[in-house]
């Protein structure tokens, strides 16, 4: 290994290598190294055809190749030469192996959740596995062009002419496959739309372009307000209590009370009066799309991002109803959603037993939950407990150890390394977990029936995929997601108290959830009439409990 360094040195030393001939040499290593998940989807793609030009197939590299100069070439300056590239290979590294290691794809979506990763997150994703691909990938390349000795053109005007000769040679040539083969590709790029997102680097710097311009528009979108004529009907026996339980990353597929064939729901399957919808979808396939949409009055295929932003939502039109809203947080933040009304974020210090090192296990939310009905003023109320449930990739922090219940599990970020058996034991430790949680919340709305009429709803974010397809995590675009990222679990108890007061028959609700097809467009009117409230903007067609009402009533004047 000495003898090999010492050669390697020994060449560089006393040489000075033209920027052309550099430039070269990092278009290769793009096309080579770290397009190799754009490659290799690429020519599978070709694989599933039955037949296809072998020249065609072999012209991508070199199409890639000369794209990538015609780039390039044009940010090439002298005074900004190794900062731009050493950049673009740092960051194209890591961009490189989340692709390759987790199927992520690198749209605007995608940089948003990655801006809105909170330290914890963020140092979940490294491990020995990514580190290692960085250093190989990324530093050391890096560190190779930050020593090269360089030569540039001698003056401003020649290397203009220089760029222009090598911009457009490249141009000609890549103009030439493209011509060939212009059938093959447009007919390739047109079936399969996700290629174009995973050109490194083209895929990031665009979605991070694009990420600037959205917020750059966003802020001069004027705040707007919602449901000023709101009002809540008098009460007649007793307050209203609501848990609101919004999961994360749950995926309907896991769930035993969905069907799974794994014991994933043994704590709420023994609560008799609690249904189990079966066709639910999400607004999103990240918590920075879904949170903001589900409790926005838009529906998802109206849903505008800088809009929600700029808007108040469904807390604080309960709020100006007259309705007590609090938030408990344990998973990093609430995306802007409670922004305006009471919230707490779970402390470490508060809750030590429940919290080893700076993460919380969900059972801490179940005390401050009750914590807040006991120390306030008896009223109608609506509690939002958002979980930290199965966010990935550490899935096997989120449950205790007494919840370790299918082994062998995945102790370990880089999931990649587990077997599928460790990682769906993993997972589904969490569902598990979640599960006892909601059954510990009924509990305490179970103990306070004599005060209020209690109920609660649980319904995750969106879901996660575990390797099927050979995707990972979430957050693909909405148009590609498979069902894993966008079939979530929905589960609803009310006491027969609030059933009672809201005329709600539970025969016609649990036919509902079996068979009927819902998603995070019924939340806000859900909630608005769980909660009596009276607004131009309740839309009874998208409350779940409208067509259960009265329902009694109905089939007698029939």
């Amino acid at each position: 290994m000495k003898h090999s360094i010492l050669r390697f040195l020994q060449f560089f030393s006393g040489r000075v290598f033209d920027y052309r001939i550099v430039l070269c040499l990092i278009a290769i290593y793009f096309v080579a190294l770290l397009n190799w998940k754009f490659l290799d989807h690429f020519y599978t793609i070709l694989g599933r055809l039955e037949d296809y030009d072998l020249l065609f197939a072999a012209s991508l590299p070199f199409a890639l190749f000369f794209a990538m100069m015609v780039v390039f070439t044009l940010i090439s300056f002298r005074p900004f030469f190794k900062p731009i590239f050493i950049f673009l290979i740092l960051t194209a590294s890591i961009v490189s192996y989340a692709m390759i290691r987790y199927g992520i794809v690198f749209d605007r979506g995608m940089i948003t959740n990655f801006a809105q990763t909170d330290s914890n997150e963020a140092l979940s994703y490294i491990n020995l596995t990514s580190v290692s691909r960085f250093i190989v990938s990324g530093l050391v390349p890096a560190g190779l062009l930050l020593i090269l000795p360089i030569r540039y053109p001698s003056s401003f005007m020649r290397s203009i002419g220089q760029k222009m000769v090598i911009a457009g040679l490249a141009l000609l040539c890549l103009g030439g496959i493209t011509s060939l083969y212009f059938k093959d590709y447009a007919s390739v790029g047109r079936n399969n739309k996700i290629l174009g997102k995973e050109i490194v680097p083209v895929n990031y710097i665009t979605a991070s372009i694009q990420y600037a311009k959205h917020r750059y528009q966003a802020n001069n979108i004027p705040f707007s307000t919602i449901g000023n004529d709101a009002t809540r009907r008098p009460t007649i026996d007793k307050p209203t209590l609501m848990v609101l339980v919004v999961g994360e990353t749950a995926r309907a597929a896991s769930v035993a009370a969905n069907g799974y064939g794994r014991p994933t729901s043994p704590f709420t399957n023994k609560i008799p009066d609690l249904v189990a919808f079966q066709d639910v979808s999400s607004c999103g396939t990240a918590t920075a799309v879904s949170i903001p949409c589900m409790f926005s009055p838009m529906t998802r295929d109206s849903y505008n991002e800088a809009v929600a932003n700029n808007s108040e939502n469904m807390l604080d039109v309960l709020s100006k109803a007259g309705v007590d809203v609090f938030w408990a947080e344990n998973d990093g933040g609430c995306k802007g959603v409670c922004n305006r009304i009471p919230n707490k974020t779970i402390s470490a210090n508060e809750f030590p037993d429940l919290c080893p090192g700076e993460l919380c296990f969900d059972e801490s939310l179940v005390l401050a939950t009750m914590h807040e009905i006991d120390t306030r003023n008896m009223q109608s109320r609506l509690i939002v407990v958002h979980l930290n449930g199965s966010h990935g990739p550490t899935y096997f922090e989120r449950y205790p150890e007494k919840f370790r219940f299918f082994t062998p599990d995945c102790p370990r970020s880089d999931i990649e390394n587990c077997t599928q058996k460790e990682l769906i034991n993993t997972y589904d430790n969490t569902i598990r977990y979640t599960d006892y949680v909601i059954s510990r919340l009924i509990d305490i709305l179970k103990q306070r029936t004599g005060h209020y009429n209690t109920g609660l709803l649980y319904v995750s974010d969106h879901g996660e995929s575990l390797g099927e397809s050979g995707l990972y995590l979430h957050g693909a675009p909405y148009f590609l997601a498979p069902s894993e990222q966008t079939q979530v679990p929905m589960m609803f108890w009310v006491s027969s108290g609030l059933a009672a007061a809201q005329k709600v028959d539970q025969a016609c609700l649990a036919k509902q959830a079996q068979n009927g097809s819902f998603s995070h467009d019924n939340l806000f009117s859900t909630i608005l009439g769980l909660m009596q409230v009276d607004t131009l903007i309740y839309n009874p067609s998208h409350d779940i409990l409208d067509a259960c009402r009265n329902i009694k009533n109905i089939h007698a004047s029939r």
